[in-house]
């Protein structure tokens, strides 16, 4: 299907971006890597006035190292993140969800801000910013402001970014030396996972110092799973601990019921995937 007719802009600066999504307001969407927007637009799910086309802004794209932070552009492509030697050495948890988000087509296509500001439940960064407590930068009339990963997602396909403000970085806290696994269970490759679990695990002498652990699709929007890692935080790095620790991943979960599974597979599948990731995070291989 074809979309419906809308007006075209390429700002070539966040200034001209932002003053262009003033001036059209609820008229106007903003398109980064365009897998997400183009197939709404297909299919008149959506029907825009303007299109904000953030394609031609230099300054949003990249990965720098800035103290104890890995900072992400909104605007790099996920092949970029992919393959970059600075997040896989400090935070290896975005490196193995990227590895495993679509295609190679839509993985140098999609951007890593495009995909965290759409909100889709069942995307593969979610869990991992999550896990991570990443901090969003996002640029407004009043200037930059920062929002963290436990307030950013708001609800399905909303988020703290407001209809006058644009995602600018994505700050990632250094885990240097943390495992890492990302777990995505589906029925054929390249799919919406049925259910995924991020977990990144720091162990020093045989014990759990650290853990971060991230839900895809058990709810409206990412989850962290706190009890499981408050579980594991002082304990031996066994597979009996894991075991134990992904029995508190259900908490707070609300996952959906769909032509994939029921909402009773998905708490199943949230507990066995949770003791895999963690185990193979540990380096204790897939438990």
């Amino acid at each position: 299907m074809i979309p419906a007719p809308f007006d075209y802009v390429a700002p070539t600066s966040l200034d001209e971006a932002l003053a262009a999504l003033r001036e059209h307001g609820d008229e106007a969407k903003i398109l980064a890597g365009g897998q997400s927007l183009l197939p709404v637009l297909r299919m008149r799910l959506n029907a825009p006035e303007w299109i904000i086309d953030l394609g031609r802004i230099d300054s949003l794209r990249g990965i720098r190292e800035e103290g104890d932070a890995i900072v992400i552009g909104a605007m790099t492509p996920h092949s970029v993140v992919g393959n970059d030697p600075l997040v896989a050495q400090h935070a290896g948890l975005i490196s193995a969800a990227v590895e495993r988000l679509a295609d190679v087509q839509v993985r140098h296509r999609g951007t890593f801000g495009g995909a965290l500001a759409h909100a889709d439940p069942a995307g593969d960064l979610g869990g991992p910013a999550r896990a991570l407590g990443a901090v969003f930068v996002i640029a407004g009339a009043g200037g930059m402001r920062q929002v963290d990963a436990d307030d950013f997602f708001v609800d399905l396909f909303e988020t703290a970014i407001g209809e006058d403000e644009i995602l600018v970085e994505v700050r990632i806290p250094k885990h240097t030396g943390w495992g890492s696994r990302y777990e995505k269970f589906v029925r054929v490759e390249h799919q919406w996972p049925i259910c995924a679990v991020a977990a990144t695990v720091r162990v020093e002498g045989g014990t759990v110092t650290g853990a971060g652990v991230g839900l895809t699709n058990m709810g409206s929007t990412p989850i962290r799973a706190r009890g499981v890692e408050e579980a594991l935080v002082g304990q031996p790095a066994s597979a009996e601990s894991f075991a134990a620790a992904a029995g508190r991943a259900v908490e707070g979960t609300n996952p959906p019921t769909d032509l994939n599974g029921s909402a009773e597979y998905r708490l199943h599948l949230a507990q066995v995937l949770t003791r895999r990731a963690l185990a193979a995070a540990a380096g204790l291989g897939e438990g």
